[in-house]
């Protein structure tokens, strides 16, 4: 139970004490009315058996005017326990939102490699939807249905054991039923959710995919698997409903069986004269107040169950190592490799061994066949992943002991591969300096060449471009990343592809607005097209994950190998002409 609490609470119980004695009261708030309808029941009940004595109106007016009381305190009672489980709830769940998206992001990007799209969605959305409701709804009721019994049957022992154990001998055997079938519940519940996730990756595939698969025809293939996940999900859910269902049920039944026994054992008492008809009617209207709040958390155990598993998963990832480090970077420095081997799982290693060293304030080239680990190199040196072995260093600091904020604020980064929010151009740009001012976010646009093309837009900087920048071509995603990179001015750069695939006249465009970004920089740039970077101050070619050569484009293109042989293909490749 204690574990139960930790994982619903994140961590952090004691966020839970305002809910739990708030529904402790309004429990207790409950037993008030039953207790004094027995006690105006038991004041008419003597002036039938002592006509002498008379009926005692003073009791019944007191009774009446603690009744009057009992309502605006029930009002208050109920009114703070909707303000603090709902406000307790609400909190708990956005704050909680928010803090595992932070611990997300100082995750390494290997974690992400792992773990299915759909299923990080699920996490934040679904499993702490899941886990609101819990401490909303089903929290309280708990704790009522602990506390209640637990006074209740305290209470009942002084004024009747017998009674008091006719109630509750049934309630321990579906107590023992529902803990035998816990594993089962919890083996329904995860098949369960991996059948949310993976429908919600097929949805969220098709709908990604949509342009591919309407182009390919591809819609009566794709919908199979998008259906069969689906299918997968309904078959999963009626398993879940339709197994625990009936345990569910049946344990409800034997605790609520409790009454039954309770009654035909305080008949037969009354019967033989050792119980009066007054504590016989107070077992009778407190029991079902009692046993109230016991029926509604029994209806409501396997959805308790299931947030308990949608709460593990939380604390799951909130438990996953983040990257570690504080060291400071001098950006100024060399950025070193040594020995460095590196791959995205044990069996594949990209990197082999990998040692050479770039100078500050000059243009390294990272040329080789596709799989080199060309891509790699750049993703290790913005610290995305940790090395296997060797070190990476910049201005002499291990990477690995270096903050990752730290270090990517001396870092700008132009990937072949856009992604723009679905926000304004403005503030897409913003996102190199959150506070930079407009003047700021139009100069970095002129010197990117993407101003021109912004203000013949509707709405200018203020037009929104879709998700991931889809009302925008490529070449012009291309320009207001680099426009991106320019407002950050970071010491070193990163190039992967920035060029590619695009046509000539956006070529030139974004050429040039590279050529503004990396004056005076530490530059590590991936080109493909060998004509871009002949004036690189050194070029490295890998292979197979290891350097096979380095050097200056006169150098490389002068001796034979790899490089030569790219060189030669390329300038062959110009004079192609489709006959």
């Amino acid at each position: 139970m204690n574990r139960y609490f930790y994982n619903i609470s994140g961590g952090n119980v004691r966020t839970l004490g305002p809910s739990a004695l708030a529904a402790l009261l309004e429990g207790i708030i409950k037993v008030v009315p039953a207790a004094l309808l027995v006690d105006l029941f038991n004041t008419f009940y003597l002036s039938f058996t002592d006509p002498a004595s008379g009926l005692d109106t003073t009791r019944l007016w007191s009774v009446c005017a603690i009744l009057v009381v009992w309502l605006f305190v029930s009002y208050g009672a109920y009114s703070l326990l909707y303000d603090k489980s709902y406000r307790a709830a609400y909190k708990l769940a956005a704050d909680g939102r928010l803090k595992l998206a932070e611990h997300i992001r100082h995750l390494s990007l290997g974690y992400f490699g792992k773990r299915d799209p759909g299923d990080m969605t699920n996490l934040l959305l679904s499993d702490y939807g899941q886990v609101e409701h819990t401490i909303s709804h089903n929290l309280p009721q708990l704790i009522s249905a602990i506390v209640l019994p637990l006074l209740a049957f305290t209470g009942f022992l002084f004024l009747d054991w017998r009674m008091a154990l006719a109630m509750f001998m049934a309630l321990p055997i579906g107590i023992l039923l529902l803990w035998a079938t816990d594993s089962l519940q919890a083996r329904l519940s995860e098949k369960h959710v991996q059948a949310k996730n993976e429908a919600a990756s097929r949805l969220q595939e098709y709908l990604t995919g949509i342009r591919e698969i309407k182009a390919h025809n591809l819609g009566g293939k794709r919908f199979e698997r998008l259906r069969q996940s689906f299918d997968r999900l309904k078959r999963d859910s009626i398993r879940l409903e339709g197994i625990m269902g009936p345990i569910i049920l049946s344990a409800m039944l034997l605790t609520r069986s409790g009454m039954t026994i309770m009654i035909g054992i305080g008949s037969y008492l009354i019967v033989g004269g050792t119980l009066t008809l007054p504590v016989f009617l107070l077992f009778l209207l407190i029991g079902t107040r009692v046993f109230d709040p016991l029926t509604v958390v029994l209806l409501s155990y396997g959805e308790m169950r299931y947030s308990a598993y949608s709460a593990q998963r939380i604390m799951d990832v909130q438990r996953e190592r983040t990257m570690q480090g504080q060291a400071p970077v001098d950006a100024s420095g060399a950025i070193r490799f040594d020995q460095v081997s590196f791959g995205y799982n044990p069996d594949t290693p990209v990197l082999s061994k990998l040692s050479f060293a770039i100078k500050p304030q000059t243009i390294t080239a990272l040329v080789g066949p596709s799989g080199s680990g060309k891509s790699t190199v750049t993703r290790l040196i913005a610290r995305f992943w940790d090395v296997d072995s060797g070190t990476i260093s910049i201005g002499g600091q291990d990477l690995r002991e270096a903050s990752p904020e730290k270090l990517l604020q001396q870092l700008s980064m132009v990937f072949q591969d856009v992604y723009l929010f679905q926000d304004t151009i403005g503030n897409n740009i913003r996102i190199g300096k959150m506070d930079a001012t407009q003047e700021e976010i139009e100069a970095a646009a002129r010197r990117a060449c993407c101003h021109e093309f912004i203000s013949q837009l509707p709405q200018g900087y203020d037009t929104p471009v879709g998700e991931g920048g889809s009302t925008l071509s490529g070449g012009e995603k291309q320009r207001v990343s680099i426009a991106r990179a320019l407002l950050k001015d970071a010491s070193i750069v990163l190039l992967d592809e920035a060029t590619a695939s695009l046509d000539p006249e956006n070529e030139a465009a974004v050429q040039q607005a590279i050529n503004e970004l990396v004056a005076n920089k530490t530059v590590i740039i991936i080109a493909h097209r060998l004509k871009t970077i002949q004036h690189a101050d050194q070029i490295l070619v890998l292979e197979q994950g290891k350097l096979v050569q380095s050097g200056t484009h006169e150098q490389l293109s002068a001796r034979p190998g790899v490089y030569a042989g790219l060189w030669s293909l390329q300038q062959q490749a110009e004079g192609w002409q489709v006959k």
